[in-house]
C-alpha cells in the first residue's frame, strides 16, 4: 500500500501532470461558477483532450476539474446569490445575507477552506471503504451483479424526479438505447437497421456530451434574453489576512464541519444524490442541531460551512461506488467512467487488482486538486469574478464548437457529431415534459450490464429464473429493488392524493 502511494504521490507531482491539474483546477472553478455552465459540461468538454494522454495524467486533470467545478459554484452563490451549480444551492442562504453584511471575503474564505476539508476527509473515506468494497465485490458472480445493477438504476429513479412513472421512462429508454448494435454474448445485429455505423452502438461518451452538454446549451439559450445581468460585489483582498476569518471562528465549526462531512459521504456513496441534494441535506441537519436554528439564513459562517464541507464531501463519496463496482454516483463520475472507457480501463473491483498503481494515483490526485482548488480559488478571486462578466450568449457558442470537435474526435467519425445532436435534442424534450436526464444515462451505462450478466446468469442455471433467489446477495438486492419501488409508488401516490385534496 505504502509504495503505491509514493508511486501515486511521484505520478501526480510530475511537472506535466501537476500544470495540467493546475489547468483543470482553474477551468473546473470557472465552469462552477459561471452561471449556465456546470460541472458535468466541464467533464464533457475536457475529457477528448485526454486521448493522447497516459492515464495516470488524463484522470488526474479530470478530477481536478472536478473539484474545482463542485467547489467553484459557491463565488456566484455568495457574490450575486445565484448557485453556479447546482451544489451550492444552500451555500446562497447564509452567503448572500453575508455579503450584504459587508462579510463576503469572510464567506469566500469560510466556503474554500471548507470545501477543501470536505474533500481532504471524503478522500480518506475513499481510501478506506473503496479497496475492501473492491475485495467483496471481486466475488461477486453474474446474479450478484445483475441484481446490483437492476438495483441502482431503480434507486436512481425512485430518487431522480418528482414522478417515478417518468424517471422509469427515462431509465428504460436509456436500457432500450444501450440495446442497439451487436448483443452480448451471441452477437446478434439488433437495431441498426443496415447501418455499420450503429454495429457498435453509440458511445457512453456521445451519450453525455449529447444529454448534458448540448441540452444544457438549448436550454439556457432559451432563457438567455429574459435574464438580467447581475451585479457583482467588488472585493478588495489588499487588508485580508489569512483567509478572512479567525482560528477561533474555525474551531467552532468543527462538529459542523464533520457532521456535515459525513452526510455529503454517505449521499455520494448512494447512487443518484451527490452534492446536489447533499449540500441541502446537510444544510437541514445542522440547522436542526444548532442552538440558533433560527439565524440561518440571516447571514452565518454555519450554513456556508454546512453545504460547502456536504457537497465536496461528496466528491470522494461518489468515487467510492464508482471504483469499487463500476457504477457511477451522479453525473460527473458517469463521465470519469466513459473517461476510463477511453483509456481502455474498467471500473470495479478487477481495477485494484489490476491497475493498483492508478488507484492509488486518482486518491492523491484527491488530495492534490484540493490544495489548488484551495490556491486558485480564494487567491485567483480576482480573475475569476472578471470571468462572471463574460456574456453567457459568447460562451455557449464556444462551449458548443469544443464539444462538437471531442465528438468528431473520439474515432474520426461524424456520425458522433449527428449522435450528439439527436441526444441533445432528446435530453432537450426530456426538459420540457419533466423526465430526469440522471435516470437515462444510468440505465444506457448499466443497461449493458444487467443485460450481459442477466443472460450468463441463466446459461448458468440452465434458465432457472428462480436461482437468483438462491444467491443470498442476489435475492437481498432483487428484494431491495421491489421495496424501493413499492415505497416510491405509494409516496408518489400519497402525493397525488394531496394534490387532489
Amino acid at each position: 500500500m505504502v509504495e503505491y502511494f509514493a508511486q501515486g504521490l511521484q505520478n501526480v507531482l510530475s511537472i506535466n501532470t501537476i500544470l495540467l491539474m493546475f489547468l483543470g483546477t482553474v477551468v473546473g472553478i470557472i465552469f462552477g461558477s459561471v452561471p449556465g455552465l456546470s460541472t458535468v459540461m466541464a467533464l464533457v468538454l475536457f475529457l477528448p483532450f485526454t486521448y493522447t494522454m497516459e492515464p495516470i495524467v488524463g484522470i488526474p486533470f479530470l478530477i481536478a476539474i472536478y473539484i474545482g467545478a463542485v467547489s467553484g459554484g459557491l463565488i456566484t452563490a455568495i457574490l450575486i446569490n445565484i448557485p453556479g451549480t447546482p451544489n451550492a444551492v444552500a451555500t446562497c442562504l447564509d452567503g448572500y445575507p453575508m455579503t450584504k453584511k459587508g462579510q463576503a471575503v469572510k464567506a469566500i474564505g469560510m466556503g474554500v477552506i471548507f470545501s477543501f476539508i470536505g474533500t481532504i476527509l471524503s478522500t480518506l473515506a475513499l481510501i478506506f471503504i473503496s479497496p475492501p468494497l473492491a475485495n467483496i465485490a471481486i466475488k461477486f458472480g453474474p446474479h450478484e451483479l445483475f441484481a446490483i445493477a437492476i438495483f441502482s438504476i431503480v434507486l436512481i429513479s425512485s430518487i431522480a424526479g418528482d414522478s417515478l412513472i417518468k424517471s422509469l421512462l427515462g431509465a428504460l429508454l436509456g436500457m432500450a438505447f444501450a440495446t442497439i448494435g451487436l448483443a452480448p454474448v451471441d452477437g446478434v445485429k439488433r437495431y441498426t437497421f443496415g447501418s455499420t455505423q450503429l454495429l457498435n452502438g453509440f458511445d457512453t461518451l456521445v451519450v453525455l456530451i449529447g444529454l448534458f452538454a448540448i441540452t444544457e446549451i438549448l436550454k439556457t439559450a432559451e432563457t438567455i434574453k429574459l435574464e438580467e445581468k447581475p451585479e457583482i460585489v467588488k472585493i478588495d483582498l489588499k487588508n485580508v489576512k489569512g483567509f478572512g476569518f479567525t482560528l477561533k471562528e474555525f474551531w467552532d465549526q468543527k462538529w459542523n464541519c464533520l457532521i456535515a462531512a459525513v452526510v455529503g459521504i454517505v449521499m455520494g456513496i448512494i447512487p443518484g444524490i451527490g452534492g446536489s441534494s447533499s449540500n441541502l441535506i446537510a444544510y437541514s441537519v445542522v440547522k436542526q442541531r444548532s442552538k440558533y436554528p433560527e439565524k440561518f439564513g440571516t447571514g452565518i459562517p454555519d450554513g456556508i460551512v454546512a453545504s460547502e464541507t456536504a457537497n465536496n464531501a461528496s466528491c470522494g463519496g461518489a468515487m467510492i461506488p464508482l471504483l469499487s463496482l463500476g457504477i457511477p454516483g451522479d453525473g460527473s463520475t458517469a463521465v470519469l467512467l466513459g473517461a476510463f472507457m477511453v483509456h481502455g480501463l474498467a471500473p470495479g473491483p478487477l481495477l485494484f487488482r489490476n491497475q493498483p498503481e492508478l488507484v492509488y494515483t486518482i486518491f492523491v490526485a484527491f488530495m492534490a486538486a484540493s490544495v489548488l482548488m484551495v490556491i486558485c480559488e480564494f487567491y485567483g478571486l480576482r480573475f475569476f469574478i472578471q470571468a462572471l462578466r463574460v456574456p453567457v450568449h459568447i460562451l455557449l457558442p464556444v462551449v458548443f464548437v469544443f464539444t462538437t470537435v471531442g465528438a468528431f474526435a473520439l474515432s474520426n467519425n461524424a456520425f458522433n457529431v449527428v449522435a450528439i445532436l439527436v441526444f441533445g435534442f432528446i435530453g432537450y424534450v426530456f426538459v420540457k415534459f419533466g423526465i430526469p436526464q440522471a435516470p437515462f444515462i444510468i440505465g444506457f451505462i448499466l443497461g449493458g450490464m444487467a443485460e450481459t450478466n442477466f443472460r450468463r446468469a441463466l446459461m448458468f442455471s440452465r434458465n432457472n429464473f428462480f436461482d437468483f433467489f438462491t444467491k443470498p446477495i442476489a435475492a437481498v438486492f432483487i428484494i431491495l429493488t421491489v421495496a424501493v419501488l413499492v415505497y416510491s409508488l405509494i409516496k408518489d401516490i400519497k402525493k397525488v392524493k394531496a394534490a387532489v385534496q
